[in-house]
């Protein structure tokens, strides 16, 4: 595959962060010692998110047993369970005075659940601590461990989130240890656990994939129920990573939107800075899910 060139077309371009919420922001992570997404994937509204006072925090530590080849999160041996992290969580959310808080993990291969039991502890005390405030859950696919995903869903997250990320074609390329089919049995397992659940997924675009390819993705989504959708533009976090085909213009992503409406997603979040827990609870509301 051809790399496209370096340079950002204007509608990529964000700018740095450093407003004094993102510091004090910054700050009350460090002090909680607690992993986010934002920065150990690079994301690129790391700024605007921050300033808002929004994070997405990222659990299990931030040491991934798995390496996709367009993710930044470091791949490794984890370190043990931090057993007192849903506690510090909970504490956070709460000194941040969340409404809606977005949960991940990196991939935890190691443990026998995956991680599915912090998952659980971290709903616990949000709703022990905050119970006014909404939670989403991000997991990852527990290597089709469906009794995991079985207590995950038991706690009752408000949104139920796993991303498909790409289209089946390009795949394998980019998560060799995941599996397509796997990840659409989760969000399908999900809905018959919990009939009255919220499901949600997101994939990148420009990995190489054409727009038929994106709207047989989004129809197998949608056959396994998935009622929330967030499409955005794949970023190479550096050199070594896998390379972007191309970048798709706001138009591209507007009919990606439309395409996804008309196939019956609640809601679809498409765009070049959209990520799977950008504006999370504003697309949750347009949902009419809190």
């Amino acid at each position: 595959m051809v790399t496209v060139e370096r340079r950002l077309p204007e509608w990529l371009r964000v700018r740095m962060p450093g407003g004094p919420n993102f510091l004090e922001v910054r700050g009350l992570l460090r002090q909680s010692a607690l992993h986010t997404v934002c920065e150990e994937a690079r994301c690129p509204n790391i700024g605007e998110c921050w300033e808002r006072r929004t994070a997405t925090f990222m659990v299990l530590g931030d040491i991934c047993t798995r390496r996709c080849h367009y993710c930044a999160v470091t791949t490794g041996r984890p370190l043990g369970l931090d057993l007192e992290e849903p506690e510090r969580l909970a504490r956070t959310v709460q000194r941040l005075g969340l409404r809606y808080c977005v949960i991940t993990s990196v991939n935890r291969d190691d443990l026998p659940d995956g991680g599915a039991s912090v998952f659980v502890g971290c709903i616990e005390r949000i709703r022990e601590h905050v119970p006014e405030c909404k939670v989403e859950v991000l997991i990852p696919d527990f290597c089709g461990n469906w009794e995991a995903l079985g207590s995950v869903m038991e706690a009752e997250p408000d949104v139920l989130n796993h991303n498909i990320e790409t289209v089946r074609r390009v795949f394998r390329r980019v998560r060799p240890k995941g599996e397509y089919d796997r990840s659409l049995a989760l969000l399908a397992r999900a809905k018959e656990i919990s009939p009255g659940a919220v499901t949600k997924s997101g994939m990148m675009v420009g990995l190489g994939e054409t727009f038929d390819e994106i709207v047989e993705t989004m129809r197998d989504l949608r056959a396994v129920g998935c009622d929330l959708l967030t499409v955005g533009q794949y970023l190479r976090p550096s050199a070594v990573h896998y390379p972007v085909a191309r970048f798709y213009t706001p138009e591209e992503f507007e009919a990606i939107r439309l395409e996804g409406e008309r196939l019956g997603f609640r809601h679809v979040a498409s765009g070049p800075l959209v990520r799977s827990s950008y504006h999370a609870e504003e697309q949750a509301m347009a949902a009419r899910v809190v």
